[in-house]
């Protein structure tokens, strides 16, 4: 199970990291948020008590709906007076209640309708989920009396909930209808409309749930009366309830157990394609939270794989997110699971497949945390259980193309130790199996787009040891195999690695000196990106996408010396890194760190030393927090920021001051690994700054022989 193939970045490659949450993320996630207007308190204050308070119906709870399972209780319960810090930051975090909140109850009145702070929650809400669950809790007024003259005063809806919205967000013309429950005086009651509420949320029938309320108050009733006839009905009773608790337990386990295979399979398959499967995320939760009551070896076999299962795509959604500690965690507990139930059964290839899958996943975090030789030893292990897996089913096509892909893992964790000719082995020698089984599955897109994959890295591979020819040609077959399968089907995961195999072959083109040809290839890849974001606009790596390609377009222009060219894309590229989202940290940084670069090397250009300076220590200091799978590459990133330091102070007349960052930057290159062409380059430049020329004269030689011409 390999991932994507490495992302160029500023005038080196490196990988792209996981995309994180859209909108920052609290620790709770939330049953319900109450938006009401503040002259409405007083019901607000009695519907948050009676919803925090409720307790579902044994019979019910555990059940699955078409709002997913039936939980014991609809808590927690937000509201922004009591479960929001007093700070100047508020909209953000009543935003991210939003996103973590499964229901949106509106309290409904006159006062709510001209709110602009309960229209604007309605707003947020739907914009993220056009079909979600807003339920309308009626105070007073009318709904819909806008739409007749005269009567506007009594509209109770907010104009964000009289209407539908589109997948991108929009607000349409279409009349909503969302489910409403009337508390007013001589409607429904409070009771009543609190129990249609309630039974909204769950996804249950009203009658079914007053029925239960009945039927758990005469039980009540019955229990208080059958405790004075002695021992022997106390008895009877409790053997009863034993039997009805079982029951609902045996449900209970039943219908997680239906939600989790429903989860894993089909929901997944539907949404992972169009870029939205943290959507599984509350549902997901509410697995989980199942799954933690339980006793693990008490479990079955089918159930424990199952556990795994959902604890792997949790992990999964969470790594996506960013949150690499949260995934480390659910991963390792979906190992102990698989690696359990193949202990159980050791020559059933099939546990042995899930088992291998979270041993990938293992690896692919030490990856990110910028451990490779951990994730070395993660895929090797995993490489051997694909080898298992093959000698218990030889004839099992899937389990094949799990050898190839554990090669191209550890050719992966090869790569980032700058092991680049030992990796280039492994994806070369994978290559044309993976392309022959792709071929007797021509439906199964993730292979398909595996091939593509794996031509990315053969070309990284290939550009690292300055093969810049076979590194271009790589790149180009890419490049097609996505297009040929985007001929054919939509499909946003393709489309997105699209962004990189463009940016990817503009980076071997400028090594090259091709710069128009590369320059058409950043264009195509900013172009991809910008067909990608209207789709999902709050998606951060493709913004974070979209940001490296026009920083990658600013460099080669300004080194074109077309310097309006590159202030004008630095700038659209620059505002889209600032634009992320705090919760994408890590990219975020990153895209500042390129940004600060190009604007300080503009700056300098242009003879303000000033500002020159300043974002030439911001770089400087985020490159010195920088912690990507390539801590090789992070040494690099420093030293070229201490360049770049030094040459501002140059600029500015300070020649002592210069060397002493350009020795910095020589202290920083490490000894005894080789070096990429544009890592070469990089010491070059710091060798003729310090007058160095012999080493720097042999460098040079290195790099006009294998044709490198990006020097700068």
């Amino acid at each position: 199970m390999a991932r994507l193939a490495r992302l160029p970045r500023f005038e080196r490659t490196a990988d792209r990291q996981p995309a994180e949450g859209r909108t920052p993320r609290l620790r709770t996630r939330y049953y319900a948020f109450l938006s009401y207007s503040h002259k409405d308190k007083e019901l607000a204050d009695w519907l948050h008590r009676e919803l925090e308070k409720f307790r579902v119906p044994s019979a019910l709870a555990g059940r699955l709906t078409a709002n997913g399972v039936v939980p014991r209780r609809l808590t927690p319960i937000f509201r922004d007076q009591q479960d929001l810090s007093a700070g100047a930051d508020l909209a953000v975090e009543i935003e991210a209640a939003l996103a973590a909140s499964q229901f949106l109850v509106v309290l409904c009145s006159p006062t709510a309708a001209n709110s602009r702070w309960t229209n604007l929650e309605i707003e947020s809400f739907k914009r993220t989920r056009p079909e979600g669950c807003v339920l309308a809790a009626v105070a007073a007024g009318e709904p819909f009396a806008s739409d007749l003259p005269g009567h506007e005063d009594e509209e109770c809806f907010p104009p964000a909930l009289r209407y539908k919205y589109d997948r991108r967000g929009h607000r349409t013309t279409k009349r909503a209808e969302p489910l409403a429950a009337d508390f007013r005086e001589g409607a429904d009651g409070r009771r009543l409309a609190f129990l249609k509420l309630v039974a909204g949320m769950l996804g249950v029938g009203l009658d079914e749930l007053v029925q239960r309320e009945q039927t758990r108050r005469q039980r009540r009733l019955a229990i208080l009366a059958a405790a004075s006839l002695g021992g022997m009905a106390v008895t009877s009773t409790l053997a009863v309830t034993a039997i009805r608790a079982r029951d609902a337990a045996r449900e209970q386990r039943r219908q997680a157990e239906s939600l989790i295979e429903f989860m894993v399979g089909d929901l997944r398959d539907k949404l992972e394609p169009i870029g939205k499967l943290d959507a599984l995320d509350g549902v997901g939760s509410r697995v989980l939270a199942y799954y933690s009551r339980q006793d693990t070896s008490q479990l079955s076999d089918d159930a424990l794989m199952q556990r795994s299962r959902a604890l792997n795509l949790m992990a999964e959604v969470a790594f996506n997110r960013g949150n690499l500690m949260e995934a480390q965690q659910l991963y390792q507990q979906a190992t102990a699971g698989t690696a359990e139930a193949v202990r159980r059964s050791p020559d059933d290839p099939e546990r042995i497949f899930d088992h291998a899958q979270n041993v990938f996943w293992i690896g692919e975090a030490a990856r990110f945390a910028g451990k490779p030789a951990e994730s070395e030893t993660a895929w090797r292990e995993y490489k051997r259980l694909a080898d298992r897996m093959v000698a218990l089913a030889p004839d099992n096509l899937k389990y094949r193309m799990e050898v190839l892909y554990s090669n191209e893992d550890v050719g992966i964790s090869l790569y980032f130790q700058h092991r680049f000719a030992e990796a280039g082995r492994l994806f070369e020698s994978t290559v044309g199996p993976m392309e022959n089984l792709a071929s007797l599955y021509p439906a199964n897109t993730t292979y398909e787009k595996e091939v593509a994959t794996l031509f990315a890295w053969i070309a990284d591979a290939q550009r690292s040891q300055g093969n810049l020819d076979a590194a271009a040609d790589a790149r180009s077959r890419q490049i097609a195999g996505l297009e040929h399968l985007l001929a054919t089907a939509a499909d946003s995961d393709a489309r997105s690695r699209l962004i990189s195999a463009h940016e990817g072959l503009a980076m071997v083109l400028n090594e090259k000196g091709q710069s128009d040809q590369a320059i058409r290839e950043f264009q195509s890849a900013i172009g991809e990106a910008e067909n990608l974001i209207p789709i999902e606009p709050r998606n951060a790596q493709w913004k974070s996408m979209a940001a490296d390609a026009r920083l990658q377009l600013a460099s080669t222009f300004f080194r074109l010396g077309q310097r309006d060219a590159a202030q004008q894309q630095a700038a659209t590229g620059c505002a889209l890194a600032a634009g992320l989202p705090s919760s994408y940290a890590k990219a975020k940084a990153a895209d500042g760190m390129y940004c600060a670069m190009m604007r300080a090397r503009l700056a300098l250009a242009a003879g303000s030393a000033g500002q020159a300076k300043t974002f030439a220590e911001l770089a400087l200091a985020l490159a010195k927090a920088e912690r990507s799978e390539d801590p090789v590459a992070d040494r690099y990133k420093i030293a070229f920021s201490y360049r770049l330091l030094g040459d501002v102070r140059k600029g500015a007349g300070d020649t002592a001051g210069a060397e002493a960052a350009w020795n910095a930057g020589a202290a920083q290159l490490p000894k005894n690994v080789a070096e990429r062409p544009d890592e070469m380059n990089d010491r070059l430049q710091l060798l003729q700054r310090l007058g160095r020329t012999d080493d720097a004269a042999a460098l040079l030689a290195r790099l006009n022989a294998i044709g490198y011409r990006n020097m700068a």
